[in-house]
């Protein structure tokens, strides 16, 4: 493979801010919106709280570091940078590329779903959105989902083609600020709400913040911590070569370690809010019966269903909402699209312009068949993971069940056995600062880590439940 780009002559971030906004707008995505609320009403609020910010700290923070500092290291997108560390672990490079080109055509196409109900609130028809049937009948019944997901494609590969600079992060910093504006304003007034029932979003944050043991077996617990640790390849972007290519252009004089630990804490800040913005607002409404659905169900069908019981202020409340899930989605599908093209650009030598221009076409031509499977390639097929799905479905499972912890585990093997910890750690320290959690680091890379997401690849084969 032709490899062009070197350290002399490769773009980079223009700041450790512009680094840790862009990697933060990569994490917190739909995953942080629509998945961690619902575990964590299921897994018994605190305890799955609690959980997650553990395993942040120390299982997250592993990957996190070491994905980002082998991409500054090689000054490589995760294609090519793998191979350039240790030639036989070439392969972890194509499956962690292999990753984000199967999950950007669906991602925008859920992406376009999220659109779709923006235009709908904004126009002042949102909460037509609450009616039975809705959703299923604008998925399945025309053509729309091609053009909103074409549209939000676009919008992507249009801030890609700018580059690093003028693209992902002038955007990153503009959305992203926003973003943590509107989060913060909608969890304030969702749990400042009182419905007809007499409950209040208070209450309702009391069942998402405070742990309940009652009922709790150790496998119980055990259910939780993975939950926790599957929402943590959600929520923070790893083994999907993110990382590493962001991490291929953040400037070698920067301080890395100060840099992980800021987006770590804006992710878990985000995911942790997303909760205190739905879980209050579903209890007032609707009751905890209606905590327990999660993906499009809490999206697009529950959510509405809240914003229709607001009377005037329904259609305000669910435009703002799903503006801000709108700019979570973009600032987490432009960085799925800039891990393949930036590999296209290391692997191949292409263009930005070309290698945009290639994987937007190939990503709407898979997206287009992935939308007619709710219609006319519709089927169903039963998953090891003992759900059923469509073609979306399949795509999700695969890369996000199969590939992702195939990705972690190959990663955890290379920095903990092959090339070593210390040369994760000599890279992220490299201009003298402390890495303070330099032995957790080495037993988790090497031991720990490697284990639990072991027994998280067998859970998604089916094979533990």
């Amino acid at each position: 493979m032709k490899q062009i780009k070197t350290k002399e002559n490769r773009n980079s971030f223009s700041s450790s801010l512009g680094f840790v906004l862009a990697a933060a707008g990569s994490a917190v995505g739909l995953g942080n919106i629509w998945r961690f609320p619902y575990l964590a009403a299921k897994d018994g609020g605190g305890i799955f709280l609690f959980t997650y910010i553990i395993l942040a700290l120390t299982f997250g923070f592993t990957l996190i570091i070491s994905e980002v500092a082998i991409g500054r290291k090689t000054k490589q997108s995760a294609l090519t940078a793998f191979g350039k560390l240790d030639k036989k672990s070439g392969w972890i490079g194509v499956f962690a590329s292999l990753v984000p080109f199967m999950i950007l055509p669906y991602y925008c196409i859920i992406g376009g779903w999220v659109l779709k109900y923006f235009t709908a609130f904004a126009a002042g028809s949102g909460l037509e959105t609450a009616q039975d049937g809705y959703f299923t009948g604008f998925i399945t019944g025309n053509y729309q989902t091609i053009i909103f997901d074409a549209v939000f494609l676009i919008a992507c590969a249009l801030i890609i083609y700018r580059g690093v600079n003028k693209g992902i992060e002038a955007i990153s910093k503009v959305l992203m600020p926003v973003l943590l504006i509107f989060v913060v304003a909608i969890a304030v007034f969702s749990i400042t709400i009182k419905g007809d029932q007499g409950r209040t979003g208070l209450e309702g944050l009391k069942v998402y913040v405070i742990p309940d043991f009652s009922g709790k077996s150790f496998n119980d617990i055990f259910i939780v911590v993975l939950d926790a640790m599957g929402q943590l390849f959600y929520s923070i972007s790893v083994a999907m070569g993110i990382m590493v290519t962001y991490g291929s252009y953040f400037k070698d004089e920067n301080n890395l370690i100060k840099s992980v630990n800021q987006i770590e804490f804006f992710d878990t800040l985000v995911a942790f809010l997303a909760g205190v913005m739905i879980i209050p607002a579903v209890y007032v409404f609707i009751g905890e019966e209606g905590m327990q659905s999660s993906g499009p169900g809490l999206m697009f069908v529950t959510l509405p269903k809240v914003f229709a019981q607001m009377g005037i202020f329904g259609n305000i409340f669910g435009a703002v909402f799903f503006l801000m899930v709108l700019l979570a989605a973009l600032t987490s599908a432009i960085s799925v699209l800039e891990a393949v093209v930036a590999s296209m650009i290391d692997a191949f030598g292409w263009s930005r312009g070309k290698a945009t221009f290639i994987e937007s076409a190939v990503a709407l031509v898979i997206g287009i068949v992935i939308c007619l499977g709710y219609n006319v390639f519709y089927f169903e097929l039963k998953l090891p993971n003992g759900s059923t799905g469509q073609l979306l479905d399949i795509f999700d499972y695969l890369s996000n069940n199969i590939l992702m912890p195939v990705v972690a585990i190959g990663t955890c093997i290379l920095v903990g056995w092959i090339v070593k910890p210390k040369t994760i750690i000599d890279e992220a320290a490299k201009n003298g600062e402390k890495f303070g959690r330099k032995k957790f680091f080495v037993v988790m890379v090497k031991f720990i880590e490697p284990v639990l997401l072991f027994v998280l690849l067998l859970g998604s084969l089916g094979i533990i439940k």
